[in-house]
Protein backbone atom coordinates (compact mmCIF):
# COMPACT_ATOMS: atom_id res chain seq x y z
CA UNK A 1 0.00 0.00 0.00
CA UNK A 2 1.60 3.27 -1.11
CA UNK A 3 2.50 6.14 1.49
CA UNK A 4 1.85 4.83 4.54
CA UNK A 5 4.51 5.69 7.05
CA UNK A 6 3.45 1.73 8.23
CA UNK A 7 3.20 -0.05 4.77
CA UNK A 8 6.35 -2.92 4.56
CA UNK A 9 9.43 -1.04 2.68
CA UNK A 10 11.00 -2.17 -0.75
CA UNK A 11 13.60 -3.93 1.80
CA UNK A 12 11.31 -5.89 3.66
CA UNK A 13 9.20 -7.18 0.74
CA UNK A 14 12.65 -8.13 -0.62
CA UNK A 15 13.50 -9.85 2.61
CA UNK A 16 17.26 -7.60 2.84
CA UNK A 17 18.11 -5.50 4.92
CA UNK A 18 18.89 -1.92 4.06
CA UNK A 19 22.34 -1.98 3.18
CA UNK A 20 22.07 -4.96 0.67
CA UNK A 21 24.26 -5.14 -1.99
CA UNK A 22 23.30 -4.43 -5.81
CA UNK A 23 23.74 -8.22 -6.11
CA UNK A 24 22.28 -9.25 -3.04
CA UNK A 25 19.01 -7.11 -3.87
CA UNK A 26 19.07 -8.61 -7.19
CA UNK A 27 19.10 -12.22 -5.98
CA UNK A 28 16.39 -11.72 -3.58
CA UNK A 29 14.24 -9.91 -5.97
CA UNK A 30 14.47 -13.30 -8.61
CA UNK A 31 13.59 -15.37 -5.47
CA UNK A 32 10.78 -13.74 -4.05
CA UNK A 33 9.38 -13.33 -7.44
CA UNK A 34 9.30 -16.86 -7.54
CA UNK A 35 8.00 -17.53 -4.45
CA UNK A 36 5.17 -14.57 -4.86
CA UNK A 37 3.95 -15.55 -8.07
CA UNK A 38 0.34 -17.15 -8.21
CA UNK A 39 1.81 -20.44 -10.26
CA UNK A 40 4.15 -21.05 -7.57
CA UNK A 41 1.86 -20.53 -4.01
CA UNK A 42 2.11 -17.28 -4.40
CA UNK A 43 -0.89 -14.90 -4.71
CA UNK A 44 -1.14 -11.63 -7.12
CA UNK A 45 -1.13 -8.75 -4.65
CA UNK A 46 2.31 -10.40 -3.08
CA UNK A 47 3.79 -10.68 -6.61
CA UNK A 48 2.64 -6.87 -7.63
CA UNK A 49 4.40 -5.84 -4.61
CA UNK A 50 7.21 -7.84 -4.89
CA UNK A 51 7.42 -5.86 -8.59
CA UNK A 52 6.40 -2.60 -7.31
CA UNK A 53 9.55 -2.48 -4.39
CA UNK A 54 12.11 -3.49 -7.08
CA UNK A 55 10.83 -0.51 -9.29
CA UNK A 56 11.28 1.39 -6.54
CA UNK A 57 14.79 0.40 -5.45
CA UNK A 58 16.01 -1.60 -7.88
CA UNK A 59 18.09 0.39 -9.87
CA UNK A 60 21.30 2.76 -8.21
CA UNK A 61 19.13 5.96 -9.10
CA UNK A 62 15.47 4.51 -7.59
CA UNK A 63 17.67 3.35 -4.85
CA UNK A 64 19.49 6.73 -3.99
CA UNK A 65 15.91 8.68 -4.44
CA UNK A 66 13.98 6.31 -2.05
CA UNK A 67 16.73 5.98 0.15
CA UNK A 68 17.23 9.80 0.74
CA UNK A 69 13.48 10.11 1.58
CA UNK A 70 11.47 10.19 -1.54
CA UNK A 71 9.28 8.15 -3.73
CA UNK A 72 10.38 7.18 -7.14
CA UNK A 73 7.20 6.57 -9.34
CA UNK A 74 6.67 3.97 -11.25
CA UNK A 75 6.36 2.95 -14.33
CA UNK A 76 3.67 4.72 -16.15
CA UNK A 77 2.26 6.53 -12.50
CA UNK A 78 2.28 10.19 -12.02
CA UNK A 79 3.90 11.84 -9.43
CA UNK A 80 1.00 12.11 -7.25
CA UNK A 81 1.17 8.97 -5.06
CA UNK A 82 -1.73 6.69 -5.14
CA UNK A 83 -5.03 5.81 -3.27
CA UNK A 84 -7.55 8.12 -1.01
CA UNK A 85 -4.98 10.10 0.70
CA UNK A 86 -3.79 11.44 -2.93
CA UNK A 87 -7.54 12.25 -3.53
CA UNK A 88 -7.58 14.56 -0.54
CA UNK A 89 -4.40 16.35 -0.82
CA UNK A 90 -1.44 17.61 -3.64
CA UNK A 91 1.33 16.03 -1.48
CA UNK A 92 2.16 13.06 -0.03
CA UNK A 93 2.44 12.26 4.08
CA UNK A 94 5.97 13.07 3.32
CA UNK A 95 5.64 16.72 2.34
CA UNK A 96 2.86 17.64 5.10
CA UNK A 97 3.50 16.44 8.54
CA UNK A 98 1.16 18.83 9.84
CA UNK A 99 -2.56 19.61 8.45
CA UNK A 100 -5.22 22.53 8.73
CA UNK A 101 -8.99 22.05 7.91
CA UNK A 102 -9.96 25.29 5.81
CA UNK A 103 -13.10 25.74 4.27
CA UNK A 104 -14.96 28.78 3.13
CA UNK A 105 -18.16 27.05 3.17
CA UNK A 106 -19.65 26.19 6.99
CA UNK A 107 -18.22 23.33 8.36
CA UNK A 108 -19.05 21.01 10.98
CA UNK A 109 -18.68 21.66 14.89
CA UNK A 110 -15.79 20.30 16.14
CA UNK A 111 -14.02 20.07 18.87
CA UNK A 112 -10.69 18.11 20.15
CA UNK A 113 -7.55 17.67 18.43
CA UNK A 114 -7.75 15.35 15.98
CA UNK A 115 -4.52 12.73 15.59
CA UNK A 116 -2.84 15.01 17.89
CA UNK A 117 -2.69 12.19 20.92
CA UNK A 118 -1.20 9.76 18.19
CA UNK A 119 1.04 12.77 17.28
CA UNK A 120 2.49 13.26 20.58
CA UNK A 121 2.98 9.52 21.08
CA UNK A 122 5.09 9.40 17.73
CA UNK A 123 6.98 12.54 18.21
CA UNK A 124 8.10 11.00 22.10
CA UNK A 125 8.97 7.60 20.91
CA UNK A 126 11.08 8.84 18.19
CA UNK A 127 13.33 10.89 20.08
CA UNK A 128 13.80 8.04 22.39
CA UNK A 129 14.46 5.69 19.95
CA UNK A 130 16.68 8.07 18.61
CA UNK A 131 18.59 8.34 21.55
CA UNK A 132 19.81 10.85 24.40
CA UNK A 133 21.70 13.49 22.66
CA UNK A 134 20.60 12.65 19.56
CA UNK A 135 19.52 16.29 16.84
CA UNK A 136 16.12 15.13 14.89
CA UNK A 137 16.00 17.78 12.66
CA UNK A 138 12.61 16.55 11.25
CA UNK A 139 11.12 13.72 13.26
CA UNK A 140 9.22 13.05 9.99
CA UNK A 141 11.68 13.13 7.88
CA UNK A 142 10.74 10.13 5.06
CA UNK A 143 14.16 8.27 6.02
CA UNK A 144 13.90 8.34 9.62
CA UNK A 145 10.46 7.58 9.67
CA UNK A 146 11.17 4.28 7.46
CA UNK A 147 14.05 3.01 9.61
CA UNK A 148 11.53 3.28 12.77
CA UNK A 149 10.51 0.03 14.85
CA UNK A 150 6.76 -0.66 13.53
CA UNK A 151 5.16 0.06 16.39
CA UNK A 152 6.45 4.36 15.82
CA UNK A 153 5.20 4.10 12.20
CA UNK A 154 1.79 3.10 13.43
CA UNK A 155 1.65 5.61 15.46
CA UNK A 156 2.11 8.00 12.77
CA UNK A 157 -0.07 6.25 10.73
CA UNK A 158 -2.56 6.31 12.69
CA UNK A 159 -2.34 10.07 13.31
CA UNK A 160 -2.57 10.70 9.18
CA UNK A 161 -5.74 8.51 9.08
CA UNK A 162 -7.38 10.42 11.78
CA UNK A 163 -6.04 13.56 10.23
CA UNK A 164 -7.80 12.56 6.86
CA UNK A 165 -10.98 11.54 8.47
CA UNK A 166 -11.24 14.94 10.07
CA UNK A 167 -11.04 16.86 6.61
CA UNK A 168 -13.48 14.57 5.77
CA UNK A 169 -16.25 15.42 9.09
CA UNK A 170 -15.62 18.84 8.65
CA UNK A 171 -16.73 19.18 5.31
CA UNK A 172 -20.06 17.77 6.38
CA UNK A 173 -21.79 20.70 7.16
CA UNK A 174 -23.48 22.74 9.75
CA UNK A 175 -25.97 20.22 10.57
CA UNK A 176 -23.02 17.94 12.26
CA UNK A 177 -21.26 18.07 15.35
CA UNK A 178 -17.87 16.13 15.95
CA UNK A 179 -15.79 15.17 18.59
CA UNK A 180 -12.01 14.10 18.43
CA UNK A 181 -9.71 12.31 20.42
CA UNK A 182 -12.53 11.10 22.96
CA UNK A 183 -11.30 9.71 26.41
CA UNK A 184 -13.17 6.73 28.09
CA UNK A 185 -12.61 4.20 30.43
CA UNK A 186 -11.71 1.95 27.52
CA UNK A 187 -9.27 3.30 25.77
CA UNK A 188 -9.14 6.38 23.29
CA UNK A 189 -11.97 7.12 20.76
CA UNK A 190 -10.80 8.99 17.69
CA UNK A 191 -14.00 10.73 16.29
CA UNK A 192 -17.73 10.77 17.61
CA UNK A 193 -20.15 12.20 14.87
CA UNK A 194 -23.80 13.26 15.74
CA UNK A 195 -25.83 14.29 12.51
CA UNK A 196 -29.08 14.07 11.01
CA UNK A 197 -28.30 10.63 9.97
CA UNK A 198 -27.70 9.57 13.48
CA UNK A 199 -24.78 9.27 16.10
CA UNK A 200 -21.40 7.36 15.27
CA UNK A 201 -18.43 5.90 16.90
CA UNK A 202 -15.94 5.92 14.20
CA UNK A 203 -12.11 4.94 14.56
CA UNK A 204 -9.39 5.97 11.72
CA UNK A 205 -7.20 2.83 10.62
CA UNK A 206 -4.11 2.17 8.91
CA UNK A 207 -2.48 -0.52 9.31
CA UNK A 208 -0.19 -0.65 5.91
CA UNK A 209 -1.99 -3.76 4.48
CA UNK A 210 -4.79 -5.00 3.41
CA UNK A 211 -7.89 -5.94 5.73
CA UNK A 212 -10.77 -8.42 6.08
CA UNK A 213 -13.66 -9.15 7.79
CA UNK A 214 -14.78 -12.51 9.16
CA UNK A 215 -16.84 -13.15 11.78
CA UNK A 216 -17.83 -9.93 12.55
CA UNK A 217 -14.27 -8.76 13.22
CA UNK A 218 -11.30 -7.33 11.10
CA UNK A 219 -8.64 -9.57 10.45
CA UNK A 220 -5.41 -8.67 8.48
CA UNK A 221 -1.26 -8.51 8.55
CA UNK A 222 -1.11 -6.40 11.37
CA UNK A 223 -3.89 -6.84 13.63
CA UNK A 224 -3.03 -10.22 14.83
CA UNK A 225 -4.13 -10.76 18.68
CA UNK A 226 -6.22 -7.29 18.46
CA UNK A 227 -10.08 -6.97 17.93
CA UNK A 228 -10.61 -3.70 16.60
CA UNK A 229 -14.58 -3.70 16.17
CA UNK A 230 -14.88 -5.07 20.11
CA UNK A 231 -12.64 -2.49 20.95
CA UNK A 232 -14.55 0.74 19.32
CA UNK A 233 -17.59 -1.39 20.90
CA UNK A 234 -16.42 -0.95 23.99
CA UNK A 235 -15.42 2.84 24.11
CA UNK A 236 -18.96 3.38 22.21
CA UNK A 237 -20.48 1.70 25.59
CA UNK A 238 -18.24 3.89 27.63
CA UNK A 239 -19.19 7.04 26.62
CA UNK A 240 -23.60 5.97 26.17
CA UNK A 241 -23.67 5.52 29.85
CA UNK A 242 -22.67 8.98 31.21
CA UNK A 243 -24.21 10.56 28.14
CA UNK A 244 -27.80 9.00 28.09
CA UNK A 245 -27.06 8.26 23.96
CA UNK A 246 -27.27 5.17 22.09
CA UNK A 247 -25.06 5.06 19.25
CA UNK A 248 -26.30 4.20 15.67
CA UNK A 249 -23.43 2.62 14.19
CA UNK A 250 -19.87 1.37 15.09
CA UNK A 251 -17.96 2.73 11.80
CA UNK A 252 -13.90 1.58 11.39
CA UNK A 253 -12.19 3.42 8.42
CA UNK A 254 -9.23 2.71 6.39
CA UNK A 255 -7.48 3.29 3.54
CA UNK A 256 -9.64 2.66 -0.06
CA UNK A 257 -6.93 0.38 -1.10
CA UNK A 258 -7.40 -1.73 2.48
CA UNK A 259 -10.92 -3.00 1.49
CA UNK A 260 -12.33 -4.56 -1.02
CA UNK A 261 -15.47 -2.72 -1.12
CA UNK A 262 -16.46 0.59 0.02
CA UNK A 263 -18.82 -0.03 2.43
CA UNK A 264 -18.99 -3.37 4.21
CA UNK A 265 -21.69 -4.19 7.21
CA UNK A 266 -20.48 -6.65 9.61
CA UNK A 267 -24.06 -7.15 11.80
CA UNK A 268 -23.91 -6.40 15.33
CA UNK A 269 -20.85 -5.96 18.09
CA UNK A 270 -21.95 -5.93 21.51
CA UNK A 271 -25.83 -4.96 20.02
CA UNK A 272 -24.53 -1.99 18.04
CA UNK A 273 -24.43 -2.05 13.82
CA UNK A 274 -21.05 -2.45 12.76
CA UNK A 275 -19.96 -0.65 9.28
CA UNK A 276 -15.95 -0.91 7.39
CA UNK A 277 -15.82 1.67 5.03
CA UNK A 278 -13.31 3.11 2.78
CA UNK A 279 -11.91 6.23 3.53
CA UNK A 280 -13.61 7.92 0.54
CA UNK A 281 -16.80 6.49 1.32
CA UNK A 282 -17.28 7.66 5.01
CA UNK A 283 -18.90 11.50 3.94
CA UNK A 284 -21.56 9.72 1.88
CA UNK A 285 -21.76 7.14 4.57
CA UNK A 286 -22.05 9.51 7.30
CA UNK A 287 -24.65 11.40 5.35
CA UNK A 288 -27.15 8.81 4.48
CA UNK A 289 -26.57 6.36 7.62
CA UNK A 290 -28.13 2.98 7.79
CA UNK A 291 -30.97 1.90 6.07
CA UNK A 292 -34.14 1.88 7.90
CA UNK A 293 -33.25 3.83 10.42
CA UNK A 294 -34.69 6.91 11.41
CA UNK A 295 -33.43 10.50 10.68
CA UNK A 296 -32.37 12.25 13.93
CA UNK A 297 -33.86 15.48 14.31
CA UNK A 298 -34.69 18.85 16.53
CA UNK A 299 -34.80 18.75 19.84
CA UNK A 300 -33.94 15.12 19.77
CA UNK A 301 -30.64 16.26 17.75
CA UNK A 302 -30.04 19.26 20.29
CA UNK A 303 -30.93 16.93 23.47
CA UNK A 304 -28.29 14.61 22.18
CA UNK A 305 -25.38 17.07 21.42
CA UNK A 306 -25.80 18.51 24.43
CA UNK A 307 -25.61 15.76 26.54
CA UNK A 308 -22.48 14.51 24.82
CA UNK A 309 -20.80 17.97 25.09
CA UNK A 310 -21.79 17.80 29.02
CA UNK A 311 -20.21 14.55 29.39
CA UNK A 312 -17.38 14.32 26.87
CA UNK A 313 -13.61 14.54 27.54
CA UNK A 314 -10.60 14.58 26.15
CA UNK A 315 -6.82 12.49 25.98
Amino acid sequence: MPDSPIAATPYEVLGVSASASTEELRKAYRRMLREAHPDTGGSEARFHAVQRAWERIGTPASRAIYDRGHSAPSAGATSRPAGARAAASETSWEERPARTFRDSRPSARSYGHPGGWNRERYLSGIREWAGRGATLDDPYDPALVRSAPRELRHLLADALAEEDSARALSALGIAYTVWHDVQTDAGKLDHIVLGPAGLFALQSEDWGAPVRVRKSELIGEGIEGERPFHSLAARAKSVERPARVRFTALAITVPDDAADESLTLLGRVKGIPSVLVQQSRLPDFLRTGLAGEPPVGGNELFDMRTRLQASVRFV
